[in-house]
């Protein structure tokens, strides 16, 4: 791929930003992070109260983006088979014949939302872990590949809310980016109700394709990375585990001992981030400097990406809930305390 034709697709990027931003007002960072998340390739989960447009700003994506949409409401009474199909019973009209047809379900698409994921049950969350992680669907013995490309943008309301099912930690570590959505300042808050209860009717474009959405991915994989932050990245992964659960699993790794160790992870951590974590940091680092037009990485690419990253990785302990410290206090504390390599690390 020319350099021209690179630059005529991060234009195209940033134009989405553009679409998005005619009818989402503020929440520039949020916006970012799902970008960020669609170039790596990941599937991302947002999460805050009922009214910030977490469902609206997906849509919003899906419109930008010249690709197939389909939208999920779970439910309390929603089955895994209305998300991934069904077997129906058909009548062959030359032979009288009866087979059955596997009719697929909405997951069969290139962008699937799945709105207010944690208000059904576990079986049905269970649904999608095999679409999320393999790209393909299993029914009665066959295997049906999903399009590419493939994601599943979820919303979720704060688990003390009720009739919330908390996702399974193994379904969590499949989404690349944990993104919160907090609520509007007050200046934006007085541009949502100008623009809401006026004439005001904003039309989104289709900007990337499908086949353009795959070739900025396979550019994010291009962008170099430096020794010194891959090993950065590892030691902030490796940090956010209680030094007990490292020793009692790595009894033979002698350099364990040495490594870092926060003491609020020793305190108020009962699991730390897995090496999928560190995947997801280098892939989202990547991604945001292809966004900012570099082709290496740098130290804040990975500061920035990792409080979404990681924070769904975490499990902090009764001790920490009865404190008020939460995953997002302990990647805080990471970020400010484990070593940053000095060299070579700023690159431009």
């Amino acid at each position: 791929m020319s350099e021209q034709e690179i630059k005529q697709l991060l234009d195209k990027l940033s134009q989405v930003s553009v679409e998005i931003a005619k009818v989402i007002v503020g929440q520039q960072n949020v916006i970012e992070e799902l970008l960020i998340s669609i170039l790596a390739g990941g599937h991302c989960l947002l999460e805050g109260v009922p009214g910030l447009a977490k469902t609206l700003m997906v849509s919003s994506l899906g419109k930008s983006l010249a690709l197939d949409f389909k939208r999920v409401q779970f439910t309390p009474d929603l089955m895994p088979s209305d998300i991934i199909g069904t077997e129906i019973l058909e009548t062959d009209h030359d032979s009288g014949e009866r087979f059955f047809k596997f009719q697929q379900g909405p997951v069969f698409t290139h962008i699937l939302l799945a709105d207010e994921i944690n208000r059904t049950p576990p079986k049905t969350q269970a649904a999608l872990l095999e679409a999320m992680q393999e790209r393909c669907v299993s029914y009665a013995g066959t295997s049906y590949e999903l399009p590419k490309p493939f994601f599943v943008l979820a919303t979720q309301n704060p688990v003390e809310q009720a009739g919330t099912y908390p996702l399974p930690e193994a379904q969590l570590d499949r989404f690349l980016m944990f993104i919160r959505v907090s609520y509007p300042n007050e200046q934006q808050e007085i541009e949502i109700l100008q623009r809401t209860t006026g004439n005001i009717d904003s039309e989104i474009s289709a900007i990337l394709s499908a086949e353009e959405l795959i070739a900025l991915q396979g550019l994010v994989r291009s962008v170099t990375v430096s020794a010194p932050l891959l090993s950065y990245a590892a030691r902030l992964v490796r940090a956010t585990r209680p030094k007990a659960t490292q020793l009692a699993n790595n009894a033979s790794d002698a350099n364990t001992q040495s490594e870092f160790d926060c003491e609020s992870v020793r305190e108020h951590v009962r699991w730390g981030a897995g090496p999928r974590a560190g995947q997801a940091l280098i892939l989202c680092a990547k991604a945001r400097a292809l966004m900012s037009g570099r082709y290496a990485m740098n130290l804040a690419d990975l500061q920035f990406v990792a409080p979404a990253v990681l924070r769904h990785r975490i499990l902090v302990n009764f001790q920490a809930e009865a404190v008020n410290i939460s995953p997002d206090n302990i990647i805080e504390q990471l970020l400010q305390q484990v070593p940053v390599p000095t060299s070579p690390l700023q690159s431009t």
